[in-house]
């Protein structure tokens, strides 16, 4: 029998959702109930086979009119925490798209009342239903690649003007006074935070022992787009490099580095390279658990959930030290070129840049880049601190 849902969210981001629910509503997974949208959508947004959900600007209103035992909270961040509560306090259970929170404060608010209200929340970090995770993690068991030395990430993306026009909140820090903290390290490419936290074992909010953040922007935006975090834990530091400016936009990737090898992981193609001493390298591609799957088998049959709160804990530590770091630093304006033809900037050599850092854990100061200025460690605060 199917769960019903209802989609909080469906515009956007959403509408990969939308097509996500239609193709586990015809396998008999789930069945859309309700869409939640300010404005109703109208008949050609709703894909076919998801026959006429119900529609409502309130949420509160539409869980109660449907009974839905799943909402999917695909909204703007600053709606996450007060959503995920209005469903949680009626007993529906939530997967609750990333980032979770736009503070430490929030996110905790929203994970000790999803707690309290007995109700599952599945975080929407896609990457950590892959294969990939566990076998890297049954490698690194292994000793396939010596000592654990550390995580590299990077993410060299291409966003042109039309991205930060997306919504009144992208690309902002904050809004009519409320934080948003749409940055390239916590939305667009926060996969590559969260998935080395989570490889290195360290995905926890009591893992992190302190926190350097460089925040930069190349475009004219509130919020960072040229950035890297180094995370230092008791298993070794997690570095990532994100910019939405590359010259050749890539596939990002996460590199767990050994004493003896490396483990690179595409998670956007659940694909793994494997490098060791003594071996021929060893390429592998995995399949990938969907998370509301895996939400409707833990309700139904037990299975385990993937990415719960407290397993997003250290990502948010992350959000907040960018939260609470000097606003992004405008990068000067020879060190960025438009181009026209694509309605964007790039940062002539912060592919390279982005690359190294991952390579050597170092951010981008240590590297020799002149426009980035060191900052000094953000320590994590105590939980619910602001």
């Amino acid at each position: 029998m199917s769960t019903d849902i209802v989609l909080a969210g469906a515009r956007g981001h959403g509408r990969w959702h939308l097509d996500n629910i239609r193709r586990l509503q015809r396998q008999g997974v789930v069945r859309l109930a309700g869409i939640c949208e300010p404005t109703p959508l109208a008949a050609p947004e709703i894909p076919d086979g998801l026959g006429t959900p119900e529609q409502s600007a309130d949420l509160g209103a539409l869980l109660d009119a449907t009974g839905a035992r799943i909402a999917v909270v695909c909204t703007p961040i600053p709606t996450h925490t007060d959503l995920a509560l209005q469903a949680a306090r009626r007993g529906v259970h939530l997967l609750l798209e990333k980032p979770p929170a736009p503070s430490y404060a929030a996110f905790r608010r929203m994970a000790d009342g999803v707690e309290t209200a007995g109700v599952a929340c599945q975080i929407g970090f896609q990457s950590l239903g892959s294969h990939a995770v566990p076998a890297i993690r049954r490698f690194l068991a292994e000793g396939a690649i010596g000592e654990v030395l550390g995580v590299g990430g990077a993410g060299a993306w291409a966003r042109g003007e039309a991205y930060y026009r997306r919504a009144p909140w992208a690309g902002r820090r904050r809004l009519n006074g409320t934080d948003v903290i749409d940055g390239v390290l916590t939305n667009p490419l926060a996969h590559a935070v969260a998935t080395g936290l989570a490889l290195l074992g360290t995905a926890r909010a009591e893992d992190v022992t302190g926190i350097e953040t460089e925040l930069l922007r190349a475009n004219d935006i509130e919020s960072d787009d040229t950035s890297c975090v180094r995370v230092r834990t008791p298993r070794g530091p997690v570095t990532v490099a994100a910019t939405l400016c590359a010259e050749e936009p890539g596939e990002p990737y996460v590199l767990v580095h050994g004493s003896t090898g490396r483990i690179t992981f595409w998670y956007t193609q659940d694909r793994v390279l494997l490098q060791r001493a003594g071996h021929g390298p060893q390429e592998s591609e995995y399949g990938r658990t969907d998370l509301l799957r895996n939400l409707v088998e833990h309700l139904t049959a037990g299975a385990e959930l993937l990415v719960p709160p407290d397993a997003t804990g250290a990502f948010m530590r992350v959000v907040e030290a960018v939260r609470t770091a000097p606003d992004p630093a405008p990068l000067p304006a020879g060190v960025w070129r438009g181009l026209p033809a694509e309605r964007r900037r790039i940062v002539p050599g912060i592919d390279g840049l982005v690359a190294a850092a991952a390579d050597t854990l170092a951010l981008y100061s240590e590297l020799g880049a002149s426009w980035a200025l060191p900052k000094e460690p953000n320590e994590p605060r105590e939980a619910g601190s602001r």
